[in-house]
């Protein structure tokens, strides 16, 4: 039997001295400290552990309440509290805790003996390592997807240029997953300090997560799958509102475009180029001085009237919002500011003062509800013109010197705090003070809000990218890993910078980029001031071809990204989603040879490769896969080698998918009355539903959409539509439904019973690229021989046989 820690320099929880039931809560007293033990669901739980009297119970980033009254058995050596789902044991003396299968085996458990220990002021929990464990998740970080060996900590971090192994980055997501012996659980660890997850590094007894201060406060999560653990943490934190459906398509930024005839050229040159975009994005060059909630005279001298032109041209306009106010009199958000005393302080009441790019800053102190309404009156000239789109930058907070003093109070909802505890937030409340002060400005239209920084909870109120990359090969597959290993996290909306913000990409690299980019949940172009034009007819003509290709498909396949989106904000689910979902006990995904590979929803697996590489090889998991381009068939559990020309990114689709597309258009604005449903053969029953809505309200929330169940029935050759619910109209009036790899001979077809002509069709996704040597003979575009009908759309129920 372990003994208890109990040294000069640190000690342990201790022996349990009594315990009791108090509403839904287990509380327990021990001889070195108190726990306390609530559940959320039969499949969630929280435990609580200090060394105060009272235990804290404020969180910015739980929305969820304890909903579960257990059933303690008290044993001679331990409490026992069972679940439809797990068993949590409490050993007595010393007091662990231990997670277990009904049937007994193990999920997670205590180191026994350290447990949660104290040194100082830090608090940490050890846990035992089980057998062939592995870890993922952590939000964004660096490094393999398997976390196993490593070690991470959460403090936001202004990190420019930051190295390929390089933590912390700008956002704290501490939250992960832990695999082992076919069984997955989920470990979220609610403490804002500075904390450190030791996923066995340096040491081969534990794991451990710890924090400089503040309470040992966590929440363990089990259930079937990763998507459940997912389903679980999101229920926790919250989840997404719908985006508006022009922030899904393409995004061009620059570190700045300016003057305003520079914008305007810009957007005219996609249009006349035939490359669908949707938003152009203004840097910090459109204000005054860099002052937020101006513009610069000078360069921008009528913003209204250039937003005109733009939404005319189908453009919307995302403004850069930091949140340094620069320390000036006369600047009426300062002046303003100052009135209504908003910003941050020392502990001596004075307004703490930092520089960045307009000079010495004051900082608001979004932790305040009468801050957070402040700067929701300071975007109504935005609103008043148009905008509809913020990014919120520079939030970590970043500041020249980046030494932010950690003396600095906060109110946190009127419960004090220092900076020590508010850092890892600060970005976060930012975010949320933009999106609802944007919200309801907007008076039921909905806002895009991008975010640098953030911590768990950030999903419900922005996307997030991973800052300022680097134009080159390791680091476009880094931001492939951040985004997967974000969407573990419970952020469905994210993204990176198409090019790489610092440097200059060459041609191959950004053809690469960008054919990657079109499969990411947020995809955008962006460079750095002094770098060369990073636009996708900026490498010449053939990476224009290629940049247009792969922009048109992710524009092809906004019905399905869309639908996505609508999973997303009710179940969590990422849109990019990490091989670990759906495969979560195949070793091979976590080997580093195919770590980088992703599936796009259900059905759609992308393997990134470097731009300099002709050849590679892909992990294709289990089931039957066929080629975005020629529709060629692979087994599953079988690794390949594949041509990756630089205008060939490897896709592939998984058998029984079936995939929603519209005709192309240049912007999100257009409609169109065709709807094509793709599905592919294969083995198994499979399901996917089909979500449409206005793309620009919140009246998807009172029912107005129109979402359908499609099914595949590959044993009874039947394909359904089910009957559409909610009152959203759909403008579709013409519906194809194209088959992938089925019979060559497959000639006929009824529709609810009446036959229709099958149609023997060529597909072909992206055009064939011009050579322009004249001697030379161009070479096809991949085509696909495939069968299709085409009928008349209707709501109700539709089934097709063959």
């Amino acid at each position: 039997m372990s003994r208890t820690i109990n040294s000069p320099l640190s000690k342990s929880l201790g022996s349990l001295a009594g315990w009791k039931q108090v509403a839904n809560a287990i509380v327990g007293e021990t001889s070195n400290g108190r726990f306390q033990i609530q559940f959320y669901n039969e499949g969630t739980t929280r435990i609580s552990i200090t060394q105060a009297d009272t235990f804290e119970d404020f969180s910015y980033s739980v929305v969820a309440s304890p909903a579960f009254n257990p059933v303690v058995t008290d044993n001679q050596d331990a409490l026992e509290v069972r679940t439809s789902k797990f068993i949590l044991r409490i050993s007595k003396n010393p007091v662990r805790f231990g997670f277990y299968t009904l049937d007994n085996q193990p999920i997670n458990e205590d180191d026994p003996g350290f447990g949660t220990s104290w040194n100082g002021e830090q608090v940490t929990t050890y846990k035992k390592i089980q057998a062939g464990e592995r870890f993922i998740g952590l939000g964004e970080k660096t490094g393999p997807l398997d976390r196993k060996g490593n070690g991470y900590q959460n403090w936001n971090t202004d990190n420019f240029a930051y190295s390929p192994g390089a933590d912390p980055l700008y956002c704290s997501i501490p939250f992960y997953m832990g695999v082992h012996n076919g069984l997955v659980y989920g470990i979220f660890f609610d403490n804002t300090h500075k904390s450190f997850f030791n996923f066995g590094a340096s040491n081969n007894r534990f794991t451990s997560f710890s924090a400089d201060a503040g309470e040992m406060n966590y929440y363990f999560m089990y259930g079937s799958s990763v998507a459940e653990i997912i389903q679980q943490y999101t229920h926790l934190t919250g989840r997404m509102e719908m985006p508006p459906l022009w922030s899904i398509g393409y995004q061009q930024c620059r570190y700045s475009y300016y003057p305003d005839k520079e914008v305007l050229t810009l957007a005219k040159t996609f249009r006349e180029k035939d490359i669908p975009a949707d938003t152009i994005v203004f840097d910090i060059h459109y204000m005054d001085q860099y002052k937020i909630f101006t513009w610069s005279q000078r360069d921008f001298s009528d913003p209204k009237e250039l937003l005109v032109q733009l939404q005319r041209m189908g453009f919307q306009v995302v403004v850069m919002c930091d949140p340094g106010i620069k320390v000036e009199e006369g600047y009426d958000t300062y002046d303003k500011g100052i009135r209504e005393d908003v910003f941050i302080k020392y502990q001596d009441g004075t307004n703490y003062t930092g520089q960045v790019w307009p000079g010495w800053c004051h900082f608001p102190d979004f932790t305040n509800p009468k801050t957070r309404m402040w700067w929701q009156k300071q975007f109504t000239d935005y609103v008043n013109i148009g905008v509809e789109g913020f990014w919120n930058d520079m939030n970590e907070i970043a500041t020249w010197g980046q030494m932010i003093p950690e003396n600095i109070e906060l109110d946190f909802e009127g419960n004090q705090a220092t900076m020590r505890r508010g850092r890892n937030l600060y970005g976060m409340q930012m975010a949320r003070s933009t999106y609802e002060g944007a919200k309801n400005l907007l008076k039921g239209k909905r806002p895009f809000n991008l975010t640098r920084s953030g911590f768990s909870g950030v999903q419900r109120y922005a996307a997030v990218w991973t800052g300022d990359n680097v134009a080159y090969d390791e680091h476009m597959l880094l931001g492939v890993r951040l985004v997967n290993s974000m969407g573990l996290s419970g952020i469905a909306f994210a993204g990176y910078d198409v090019g790489g913000f610092v440097g200059d990409a060459n041609s191959k690299l950004f053809a690469r980029w960008v054919s990657i980019g079109a499969f990411s949940p947020f995809f955008r172009g962006h460079s750095m001031i002094n770098s060369r034009d990073s636009e996708p007819w900026a490498y010449g003509e053939e990476v224009e071809q290629i940049s247009r290709n792969y922009i048109k498909f992710r524009y092809q396949l906004l019905p399905y990204l869309y639908s996505l989106f609508y999973d997303a904000s009710t179940t969590g689910m990422p849109v990019q989603r990490s091989l670990a979902i759906d495969y979560t006990h195949d070793w091979k995904i976590y080997d580093g040879q195919f770590h980088n590979q992703f599936l796009l929803g259900p059905s759609i697996l992308v393997a990134p490769a470097e731009s300099t590489k002709e050849f590679v090889k892909v992990y294709l998991p289990e089931g039957e896969w066929y080629s975005l381009y020629n529709g060629q068939k692979y087994p599953g559990q079988s690794e390949i080698i594949v041509e990756c020309p630089v205008h060939r990114l490897p896709v592939f689709i998984k058998g029984g998918a079936i995939i929603p597309m519209k005709p192309v258009l240049s912007n999100t604005k257009e409609v169109s009355d065709h709807l094509t449903l793709h599905l592919y053969a294969g083995k198994q029953d499979t399901s996917f539903e089909y979500y449409e809505d206005d793309g620009s309200t919140f009246q998807y929330q009172e029912g107005r959409f129109a979402k359908r169940l499609v099914e595949y029935r590959p044993h009874e050759r039947m394909f359904i539509l089910n009957a559409t619910e909610g009152t959203y109209v759909s403008p579709v009036r013409k519906l194809k439904i194209v088959w992938h790899g089925f019979d060559a001979t497959l000639a006929e077809a009824t529709v609810n019973g009446n036959p229709v002509a099958v149609n023997n069709d060529v597909n072909q996704f992206f055009a064939a690229l011009e050579k322009f040597d004249p001697f030379f003979d161009p070479e096809p575009a991949p085509r696909e021989n495939v069968h299709s009908v085409e009928i008349e759309y209707s709501t109700a129920a539709i089934t097709l046989q063959w």
